[in-house]
């Protein structure tokens, strides 16, 4: 990796409170309840005042959006790191041979790819791909596409960008299992340059080390438990299922069985598997205690991780059934809360956080782990090859950050909290 850059929106597109509760409350299908359950999940979403929405969203045209809108929001992400990541690195748009675009809602024709190829009149032999669908994990499944594409094209350059369109696909009914998305989901995305060039090696980044894709697609419940459809009223959304943790969970497990032995020191394996012999074999164990005992420890072969900022929950989840300790999991929070889900662009708001802290040392290992529809789990290791200190995306806001969980008190709560008061309710709702 020869250089990453996130977007930054600007400042007329952040999302704070205010913002988020007068779109809230233009949606005339919700009732006392809906309202209620949105007052409860942004106050606990994780997600602070500095988030960005989309214009359209912003700007009160959640129900009619226009394939303008979305290939605006597409593009500003698009050209603006690109047009960075071209200045920071020096590498011109002529010399990629590789460009791969991922976008989980929007495929348009000509495709993105043809549109960035366009845009920067890039040569007319480049290999372009374009991936859709593929929600939060599919920026690791395109690195891993250009890692398995470097065995055939010998001294080339890629490309990676993860964008996204909200906007137009925001939920305008009344599920609550789909008006989750909105609490969560923000503008957002990055632009990756990889290359295999032995000549470039000293001025890497970092090395990709490891990437494992785990996909249980077969299974119904898997593939079922988020996934884009239409309510009663015909309103079309994100679904989100309860099933979503158990699925996770499930496709996180298989993902790491493969990939622990390879990342992993031998004694930790061994340590690992004559434990899980000893607690199958105990009559008086329980599944909880197989389990607190029975876990590798990642920190053995790795040094940094990290997490997709899909949520506060999903980051507890997986810090709890990993074994990580609050600083491990500081980076994915303050992402989190500085900039929202940014879908499969988020990772690597996490990492440029861990570089502005000049947390990464070179020999360093970082484990990227990504959640997807479908339902995908990938994950990848990196190694770092040079002390890292870039403030990036995070330099206007760094000295704000970390922020104690303690003082993540959403605004939401103090000045909207009548909601859950019977008898002014009414009052303030009609």
């Amino acid at each position: 990796m020869l250089g990453y850059e996130c977007y930054k929106a600007t400042d007329d597109r952040k999302l704070d409170s205010e913002a988020c509760v007068r779109v809230a409350f233009r949606n005339k299908n919700l009732g006392i309840d809906q309202y209620r359950f949105l007052l409860q999940t942004m106050v606990n979403s994780g997600l602070g005042e500095e988030t960005y929405g989309p214009r359209n969203v912003l700007a009160g045209r959640e129900e009619t959006p226009t394939l303008e809108d979305a290939h605006s929001e597409a593009d500003e992400i698009m050209f603006d790191t690109l047009d960075k990541l071209f200045t920071k690195t020096g590498v011109s748009p002529s010399q990629i041979d590789i460009l791969v675009v991922v976008v989980s809602f929007f495929a348009p024709a000509p495709s993105l790819t043809a549109r960035i190829i366009n845009g920067y009149k890039m040569r007319d032999n480049i290999k372009a791909f374009s991936l859709s669908g593929l929600g939060c994990s599919a920026s690791m499944v395109a690195v891993d596409l250009v890692q398995h594409l470097f065995k055939t094209y010998s001294n080339a350059f890629a490309i990676v960008v993860s964008t996204e369109t909200i906007g137009p696909h925001w939920y305008c009914g009344k599920e609550k299992s789909m008006m989750l998305p909105n609490c969560l989901f923000r503008s957002g995305g990055c632009s990756v340059l990889l290359t295999n060039k032995k000549s470039l090696k000293h001025q890497a980044l970092m090395k990709l080390s490891h990437s494992v894709g785990t996909n249980i697609g077969y299974d119904d419940e898997a593939y079922g438990c988020c996934i884009q459809e239409e309510d009663e009223q015909g309103y079309q959304g994100f679904f989100l299922k309860k099933s979503l943790t158990k699925v996770a969970a499930k496709a996180l497990t298989m993902n790491l069985k493969v990939l622990a032995p390879k990342i992993l020191p031998i004694r930790e394996l061994l340590g690992f598997a004559i434990v899980s012999l000893c607690n199958s074999k105990s009559k008086s164990s329980t599944p909880e205690s197989a389990r607190s005992s029975g876990n590798l420890n990642l920190k053995t072969g790795i040094e940094h991780f990290c997490i997709h900022p899909g949520g506060r929950a999903v980051i507890d989840g997986l810090g709890k059934s990993l074994g990580l300790s609050e600083y491990d999991l500081e980076p994915a929070r303050m992402a989190l809360h500085r900039f929202g889900n940014t879908a499969a662009g988020g990772l690597w708001y996490v990492l440029g956080y861990m570089e502005a802290k000049k947390r990464l040392k070179k020999g360093d290992r970082i484990l990227m782990i990504s959640l997807g529809a479908g339902f995908m789990c990938n994950n990848c290791v990196w190694k770092v090859m040079k002390d890292l200190e870039d403030a990036n995306v995070w330099e206007e806001s760094l000295d704000r950050y970390p922020v104690d969980r303690e003082n993540m008190v959403n605004p939401y709560i103090e000045k909207y909290s009548w909601i859950n008061d019977e008898c002014l309710n009414f009052v303030r709702m009609h």
